[in-house]
């Protein structure tokens, strides 16, 4: 399980986050709550392209994030590629967009913080962009779970 987005450090993190059971489905995380995750708002710009593992979930599955850039069909296609060349069964691996969640809020957090190195405005700003939006993150993780479900009959 694979949750990507522009940077992995804001809605890659959140996504896999709730799907681990690290962040509520129930109820808007507070800010301190989704400041203490893994990677949240702290990728470098030279890790991008670069997995990094969150978790186990409790079906077994591994959990990871990556940022894509503008990359997103060309990394894609690498780790398909990737997985064909060593003989991995297609079907183990899901790719989940979760950069389609990010709000403006959170892309001009995310600048800000990532890209200017203004943290102290920026990180602020992505924390209520992605509170604002998170139901809809709750949403994607519980239909990538029933996808799952599904998927393994």
């Amino acid at each position: 399980m694979i949750y990507h987005c522009y940077g992995s450090s804001h809605t890659s993190v959140v996504s896999a986050a709730i799907h681990l059971g690290y962040l509520p489905d129930n109820r808007i995380p507070s800010r301190d709550e989704i400041l203490k995750l893994p990677y949240y708002d702290r990728t470098k710009p030279e890790e991008i392209g670069s997995l990094f593992f969150m978790g186990v979930d409790k079906e077994g599955n591994e959990v990871y994030i990556i940022g894509m850039e503008n990359g997103k069909e060309i990394v894609r296609r690498a780790i398909l590629d990737f997985i064909r060349i060593f003989d991995i069964d297609p079907d183990s691996l899901y790719l989940v967009d979760s950069l389609k969640l990010a709000n403006l809020t959170t892309k001009i957090g995310g600048i800000l913080s990532r890209r200017l190195h203004l943290v102290t405005l920026g990180r602020p700003l992505t924390v209520y962009g992605i509170q604002k939006n998170y139901m809809n993150f709750v949403k994607l993780v519980k239909d990538v779970k029933e996808q799952l479900k599904l998927k393994k009959g």
